[in-house]
C-alpha cells in the first residue's frame, strides 16, 4: 500500500476501472480531485460551460459506444444542475458515473450554511440514481469506486453517484488500490425459456417482436435479428429500440406512434409479443395478447402488461437461448416478406408522411452515413423522426427517452462526438431547446467537438405555442421567443454558422459540415408545424 490523498485515489481508481475521459466543471471543494488529475495523463479533462452539460454529455458518451459516461461536478448548485442530465441517462438506463464533492465532513448536516451547501445532498440525487455513495475517509476511495463500477457494469445500468467532502479528497493516507472486475452477463433461466420457446412454437406464425433499449447493442441486434428471421416475426421498435434491427430489413416495420390504423392491425394479428428490452409503456396491446417479457431487471416485468412469461437475464444470450429452443421445437417459417416489404412501402412513402417533417428528416438521413450517429432533440422533426427516421446500426439514435429533457440534444451531440471521433455526429433541436445549453458552443469550439448541430427556429416552444392557438382560443403565453441571429452568434464562438431555408439545401449543407473540422450550427427558418404525434 502506498501512501496517497484522497482524490490521488480517486484519479488512480478510475483509471483502472477504464474512464478516460471526464466532463467536469472545476470548483473549490475539487481542487484536491482535480489536482491529482493533472498527475493521471491518461484521462482526459473536458470542462463545460454549465454543469448540465457535464451528465447530459457523459450520457452521449456512453450511449453512443465511449464507455461509462463520467462526470464530476461541485457540490449543491452543481449537483443539483447536473440531475437533468442524470434523469435522461436514468430514464434511457444509461451508465454515467457522476463524482460529486461535498462540504467538509464534519459539517455535513449541520446546515451551517457552508458554500454550496444543500439539505441532505446524497438524498436529493436518489431519485436520478441506481445507487448512491459518500465517502468520509481516503483509504475508502477505491472501494465506492469499485462499488460503482459494479452497479454500472451488473444488471441494469443506470447513472450512479458518489460524493466526497474536501478533506477526504486531501486527507493523505495508506490506500491499497483494487483491480478493476471482470463481471459475468446473467443468463436466463432454462424453464423460462423453453416455457417461452414452447409458446412461440404453438402461435401459428403470429409473434411480435417488440424491440426497446435494451436490445440496442450489436450483440443484442444480431441476435434479435436471427430470431425474427426463424420465425418470420415482425420487428417493432421503440424510440430507444431504433437500431436493434436494420430499417432495410423486411422484417422492420418502424416505431409506432400514435394511432396509425396500420401498426394497430399488425399488432391485433400478433396474439403473442416478444417484449425485449422495453417496458411496454406505450404498447397499448389488445387484451388477450400474451408476451414473453425478457428484460435484465426484474422490476420491470409485468409492470406495464399482467399477462407476461417472464424471461429474466441479459437480452443477448437470452434471445440466443430463445432461438436454440424455438430451432428444437419448430422448422423455419415460411417466408413472409412479399407481405411485409409491402406493408414498409406504403407506411414509408413519402406522400403519405407529414410535411415539412418527412421532407427534412429525409434530407438528414440522405446526408448522414449509415454510421452515422443522429440525437433526437425535443422539436417536431425530433418527434416525427422516432417514428419515421430509418436507422441502419444499433446505438446510432439516441433519445431523451421519457425524461424528455429540453436543451439535451446539443450537449449529448458533443458527448457522442467525443465517444466516436471520427463519427459524423448530427442532432436537431429548436431554438427553444438550443438556447438551454448554447454556451457549449465554447466547449465545442475549445475542445475541437465537431458534431452538426441543426436548429429549427420558428421563434417559439412551438409545441406549446400550438397547443395554445389551437387548442386554447389562440391564446400565446409564455412561448413566444426572442433568439439571436444564430449564424453571427455561431461564428462569434468560433464555430461555423449557415442558414438555409429548404429539406435540398439542409441535405447540402450537413454533407457539407460533416467534411469539415469545426463545429457547425445550421439554422433553418420554420412556421409552426402540425402536431408530429
Amino acid at each position: 500500500m502506498a501512501e496517497l490523498t484522497g482524490g490521488q485515489a480517486l484519479a488512480k481508481s478510475l483509471y483502472r476501472e477504464g474512464v478516460r475521459v471526464i466532463f467536469g466543471l472545476p470548483g473549490a471543494q475539487l481542487y484536491y480531485a482535480t489536482d491529482a488529475l493533472f498527475d493521471e495523463p491518461g484521462i482526459r479533462w473536458i470542462s463545460t460551460r454549465n454543469e448540465q452539460a457535464t451528465t447530459f454529455m457523459a450520457d452521449g458518451y456512453a450511449r453512443a459506444g465511449g464507455g461509462i459516461g463520467t462526470a464530476m461536478v461541485v457540490p449543491g448548485p452543481g449537483v443539483l444542475n447536473a440531475t437533468s442530465g442524470l434523469s435522461t441517462a436514468y430514464s434511457a438506463s444509461s451508465p454515467v458515473l457522476l463524482v460529486a464533492g461535498q462540504i467538509p465532513r464534519d459539517l455535513i448536516g449541520v446546515n451551517r450554511g457552508m458554500l454550496h451547501e444543500i439539505d441532505d445532498q446524497l438524498e436529493a440525487v436518489k431519485s436520478v440514481t441506481k445507487w448512491a455513495a459518500r465517502v468520509l475517509n481516503a483509504d475508502e476511495v477505491p472501494s465506492a469506486v469499485h462499488e460503482a463500477f459494479r452497479q454500472l457494469n451488473t444488471g441494469r445500468p443506470r447513472p450512479v453517484e458518489i460524493e466526497i467532502p474536501p478533506d477526504t479528497l486531501a486527507e493523505a493516507l495508506e490506500v491499497e488500490l483494487l483491480e478493476p472486475a471482470m463481471y459475468a452477463r446473467p443468463e436466463p433461466p432454462s424453464d423460462s425459456i423453453t416455457e417461452a420457446a414452447r409458446l412461440i412454437a404453438e402461435s401459428d406464425g403470429k409473434v411480435l417482436i417488440w424491440a426497446g433499449g435494451g436490445a440496442n447493442s450489436e450483440e443484442a441486434s444480431a441476435a434479435l435479428t436471427r430470431l425474427a428471421e426463424y420465425i418470420q416475426a415482425p420487428v417493432l421498435t421503440t424510440g430507444e429500440g431504433k437500431g436493434a434491427i436494420s430499417d432495410r430489413h423486411y422484417l422492420s416495420l418502424g416505431s409506432p406512434r400514435g394511432r396509425e390504423e396500420a401498426m394497430q392491425r399488425v399488432v391485433a394479428d400478433h396474439p403473442v409479443v416478444v417484449a425485449v428490452g422495453t417496458r411496454l409503456a406505450a404498447a397499448n396491446l389488445p387484451e388477450g395478447h400474451r408476451v414473453v417479457q425478457i428484460d435484465v431487471d426484474p422490476e420491470e416485468i409485468g409492470r406495464n402488461w399482467k399477462d407476461t412469461l417472464p424471461v429474466v437475464g441479459d437480452a443477448t444470450l437470452s434471445l440466443e437461448r430463445l432461438h436454440e429452443a424455438v430451432s428444437g421445437l419448430a422448422a423455419p417459417s415460411e417466408s413472409r416478406q412479399a407481405e411485409y416489404e409491402a406493408f414498409r412501402a406504403t407506411r414509408n412513402d413519402p406522400a403519405n408522411l407529414m410535411e415539412p417533417q418527412g421532407s427534412f428528416m429525409r434530407a438528414i438521413r440522405n446526408a448522414l452515413p449509415d454510421d452515422g450517429i443522429f440525437i433526437s432533440g425535443m422539436t417536431q422533426i425530433g418527434y416525427f423522426s422516432r417514428a419515421y427516421f430509418p436507422v441502419y446500426k444499433p446505438g446510432t439514435y439516441i433519445t431523451s427517452s421519457y425524461s424528455g429533457n429540453l436543451g439535451f440534444a446539443f450537449p449529448t451531440a458533443l458527448g457522442a462526438k467525443v465517444a466516436r471521433p471520427d463519427t459524423p455526429v448530427v442532432c436537431v433541436t429548436g431554438d427553444g431547446g438550443f438556447m438551454y445549453n448554447v454556451q457549449e458552443l465554447a466547449t465545442a469550439v475549445h475542445y475541437g467537438i465537431n458534431t452538426v448541430t441543426v436548429v429549427f427556429n420558428d421563434n417559439a416552444y412551438g409545441n406549446v405555442l400550438r397547443e395554445q392557438v389551437r387548442r386554447f382560443n389562440d391564446h400565446p403565453y409564455g412561448a413566444e421567443l426572442h433568439n439571436p441571429d444564430f449564424v453571427k452568434m455561431a461564428e462569434s464562438f468560433g464555430a461555423r454558422g449557415l442558414r438555409v431555408h429548404d429539406a435540398d439545401a439542409l441535405e447540402t449543407a450537413i454533407r457539407e459540415s460533416i467534411a469539415v473540422e469545426a463545429p457547425t450550427l445550421i439554422e433553418v427558418p420554420v412556421g409552426m408545424m402540425e402536431s408530429s404525434f
